[in-house]
């Protein structure tokens, strides 16, 4: 028996002594804040007070704080009231996917327990041990200082666009309209006088959920606490493909939007009839939800109009939509609906979920891609306390047990159980380019952002170049590495299955797991769940299916399966390795009259599909009777896979853009946030400071000399406005360095412009990211400050693969495998980031969840040269690598 004093509170638990401190709080006493991200210590999201000291609990055994005051996130605020600091929090909206955030509040109060008043350096200094893959350390930092009452100059600066901008709202259309056309299909009057909004996207962190709610609330004139946003459950919610592409506003927004204005149509022709009102149903005011004829002074409302019965009519083309002058809600910054939650410690992703007769389940991978099954013999797992089961089917292994950590390490002892032979070896990482670049590959033409069935013309410099440029630049593979490993539930009940998930796509997944499972898919229930952000395709597919293989073992009881560091880093899919090649010629006024660019890439998706005789879930390539691997394949659609924003958004003459499509990766590769964008704009805005220097231009003055978009003009002055470009040769700090990057995210969504400021130390080759400055132009804008943190968070991810990231391995396997052999950009690196956004009300939405990233690497680069005149083309810009380019070596 272990007495815990946690949250004010003694508790007797009947647990070893070498419990960790984190599973006792999570699965003895409900304390759901706390939370696994690494298992080693190195993440912070397990973090608690201990005695007023922030420390981790993932390897804590309760044996030794046992008598010591234990504090919570859920034990920070008093009574109903949050603490201020989670107040502060939810003021600055310092989180996305929130996983972090927890922690992050822990440290922070453990740090304000030492010094009242830190400095931006010492709160730096104390949270570089808490990591944050969405990116909002410069969040934390500002909700830290309001804590101890320094209010900070607002980040975010809102300007209204030119309104002669062509485009209209009212002309925006949706696929998702075209086969969900009832407004049953996406909303619901509910009884207890709430509305709810149905949605096949998902919530990943991006904030989705809270605008679609204000886009609904809007057109329905209800206040925003009255709406209830379904996501992504298969019973439920129209089938909206994947949540992908930042398409969710452009499709699901569009269609919420249509759908909640043809129900307030409805709804007002309802109360005319009701009201037996003289007045026309669209002259009719509509108060949150109160409907009133002014005339006559009589009064309904939705909820005693239609409170839980059907719409039954369908959205026309024609809806009116309410006129952007008339908005309330649209264009206004809203507190995000799920962070209350986030802050306080409640059940708020899938890893939290916990039914009754809940049962806790691990797998065991091979260690490396070609290892193979030898052999097994479980029986000591088995004997080992709390295991109830061990499942094998070839080569997959899981063990169940009663409690989280018997099963961490019921799984630990599996693994030096099984035997493993290696039939193949890895290729040398330090081949990975040449590789690529010498490999068989199919090569195509791009024209405007598609593959064209065209011959690919021959590079040539035009007789009329007065100089010719020459450059290459790579990326290697990365990791979307979420901050908590993937996770799912999943429970057999008779023949139908029901799985909770944080699956992009939930009914794709529900097709590939019937598949794999022989099950009609009408039996499989998907109901998406949050995780921690995935930016793109991680494991959440693949462990729906562990948990699925597993729960069938046992059918009636829920089982709650995780995967561990090791199994999120050493078996995700990662993001693709690419070269790319580019040769451009300027007249002699020095403007560019001639561009080429070759793209070498692997494949960018092998998401699960449905109808092919492959999988594309991990754990069905290892069965007893597996299926054969889906087979990576280049993406041809619009600005798809690798040659997403391959093809300049400047006017040029005479564009070459050409793909060379690379089969047989050595890694697993699928779509990684922003997709081949990433290494295309790094490469053209690289290249475009190269060709500035070689006319002797300004950068700004170069890239306006080569844009005919005026929207892309105005985020480019914007951002070179508001951080002062015109004067930085005065204002510059000595050793600093400014760069400049643009992109138009596909050429069709959102346009981004950044100021980067930096400076690098030429002894250690560190770079020092000081100060940014984001301008961004989404069309209407929904939340302002939900875009603006989209785009600082993008912006900290792209510099964190710019400057730390890339997928290390050998002969063996990979040994990226935790945060040490995988390092990313800590809090103690994070900048000062400001924002711009140009909203245009009226306007149709432009998806910006991947704006950010991809001007993000050649900014970082363009500013180094700047300060130390040191062309970078190899991602990632270690400070080895800087070193080696500055003085051929580099001082340990």
């Amino acid at each position: 028996m272990i007495e815990l004093k946690v949250n004010g509170e003694s508790r007797q638990l009947e647990l070893s002594p070498e419990t960790p401190l984190l599973y006792a709080l999570r699965n003895d006493l409900r304390l759901k804040g706390a939370k696994y991200g690494c298992g080693t210590e190195l993440c912070g999201a397990c973090k608690v007070l201990v005695d007023g000291v922030d420390v981790p609990s993932c390897q804590l055994p309760v044996g030794h704080v046992a008598g010591m005051e234990i504090t919570t996130v859920e034990g920070l605020a008093e009574g109903d009231e949050p603490h201020p600091l989670q107040e502060t929090f939810l003021e600055e909206q310092a989180a996305q996917c929130g996983y972090c955030t927890a922690g992050m509040i822990i440290a922070a109060q453990g740090l304000l327990n030492r010094i009242r008043y830190p400095s931006d350096d010492e709160i730096r200094a104390a949270l570089s041990g808490n990591l944050c893959r969405c990116g909002v350390y410069d969040r934390v930092r500002r909700a830290i200082k309001l804590r101890t009452g320094r209010l900070e100059a607002p980040n975010l600066h809102l300007i209204e666009g030119d309104p002669l901008v062509a485009g209209s709202a009212e002309s925006e259309s949706s696929p998702s309209l075209e086969e969900f056309r009832l407004i049953d299909d996406w909303i619901a009057i509910n009884a207890d006088r709430s509305v709810s909004v149905f949605s096949g996207k998902a919530e990943l962190g991006q904030g989705i959920a809270t605008a679609l709610a204000q886009i609904a609330a809007e057109e329905l004139d209800l206040g925003l606490d009255r709406i209830r946003v379904v996501m992504a459950d298969t019973q439920l919610t129209p089938d909206e493909g994947g949540t992908t592409g930042s398409r969710s506003l452009e499709t699901s927004g569009v269609a919420i939007r249509r759908a909640a204005a043809a129900a307030r149509e409805h709804l007002l022709s309802l109360a005319f009839e009701h009201l037996d009102s003289l007045t026309p149903p669209a002259e009719l005011r509509v108060e949150d939800g109160v409907i009133t004829d002014e005339r006559s002074g009589r009064q309904t409302d939705y909820w005693e109009l239609l409170a839980g019965r059907r719409f039954e009519r369908t959205i026309r083309a024609d809806v009116s939509l309410k006129s952007p002058e008339a908005y309330t809600l649209l264009g206004s910054s809203a507190k995000r609906l799920d962070l209350a939650s986030k802050v306080s410690g409640g059940d708020s992703y899938v890893h939290d979920l916990a039914p009754d007769g809940l049962l806790h389940a691990r797998v065991v991978r091979a260690p490396a891609y070609q290892a193979r099954l030898v052999d097994f013999d479980g029986d000591a797992v088995l004997r080992m306390p709390g295991v109830i089961e061990l499942v094998q089917d070839g080569q997959f292994i899981a063990v169940i047990a009663e409690r989280e950590e018997q099963a961490l390490w019921a799984a630990d002892k599996a693994r030096d159980c099984a035997n493993w032979r290696y039939e193949a070896e890895l290729p040398p990482a330090e081949r990975t380019y040449a590789d690529l670049l010498s490999k068989p590959r199919h090569s195509q033409l791009v024209k405007d952002g598609a593959i064209v069935d065209e011959a690919i013309p021959e590079i040539h410099a035009p007789e009329a170049a007065e100089t010719t440029t020459r450059a290459t630049y790579t990326r290697p593979f990365q990791m979307h590495a979420s901050l908590g490993p993937s996770a799912a539930l999943a429970l057999w009940q008779g023949e139908r299955l029901s799985v909770w998930s944080h699956t992009q796509a939930a009914f794709v997944l529900r097709g590939a797991l019937a598949q794999v499972l022989e099950l009609d898919g009408a039996r499989i229930r998907v109901i998406h769940a949050e995780g921690a952000g995935c930016y793109g395709h991680n494991g959440a597919d693949d462990v729906a299916l562990d948990a699925a293989l597993v729960a069938r073992a046992l059918p009636g009881r829920p089982i709650s399966l995780k995967w561990t560091r090791w199994d999120e880093h050493a078996w995700e899919p990662y993001g693709s390795a690419m070269a790319l090649q580019l040769q451009a010629s300027l007249s002699p006024r020095g403007e560019i009259i001639d561009w080429n660019q070759d793209v070498w890439s692997y494949a960018h998706s092998t998401r699960p599909a449905t109808g092919l005789e492959t999988s594309g879930l991990l754990a069905s390539w290892h069965l007893r009777e597996p299926f054969a691997p889906q087979q990576p394949r280049p993406m041809g659609g619009y600005h798809s896979g690798a040659h997403r924003n391959a093809d300049p958004i400047y006017a040029l003459p005479r564009k070459r853009v050409a793909r060379h499509a690379v089969a047989d990766s050595p890694m697993r590769v699928s779509a990684l946030r922003s997709l081949g964008a990433y290494a295309n704009i790094f490469a053209i805005e690289s290249f475009m400071d190269e060709l500035a220097q070689a006319a002797a231009a300004d950068p700004l003055e170069f890239r306006l000399r080569h844009l005919d978009d005026e929207r892309a003009r105005a985020v480019l002055l914007a951002a070179a406005e508001r951080a002062g470009w015109a004067k930085r040769e005065q204002v510059k700090a000595d050793g600093e360095g400014w760069g400049m990057a643009l992109a138009q995210y596909k050429n069709l969504q959102c346009y981004c412009a950044m100021v980067v400021k930096l400076s690098v130390d030429r002894e250690s080759g560190e770079i020092d990211l000081r100060h940014v400055v984001i301008a961004a132009d989404a069309g209407q804008v929904v939340n302002p400050d939900g875009l603006s943190n989209q785009l600082e968070g993008g912006f900290v991810q792209a510099a964190s693969w710019t400057l730390y990231e890339e997928v290390q391995f050998d002969r063996r396997g990979i040994t990226s495998v935790d945060w040490e052999t995988y390092p990313i950009l800590p809090f103690s690196a994070a900048p000062r980031i400001e924002t711009v956004i140009v909203n245009r009300p009226g306007l149709p939405f432009l998806g910006a969840g991947e704006a950010s990233q991809n001007p993000t690497p050649a900014a970082i680069a363009n500013a180094v040269y700047d300060a130390v005149g040191l062309r970078l083309r190899d991602i990632p810009f270690t400070p080895d690598k800087v070193c080696a380019a500055l003085t051929g070596a580099c001082d340990a």
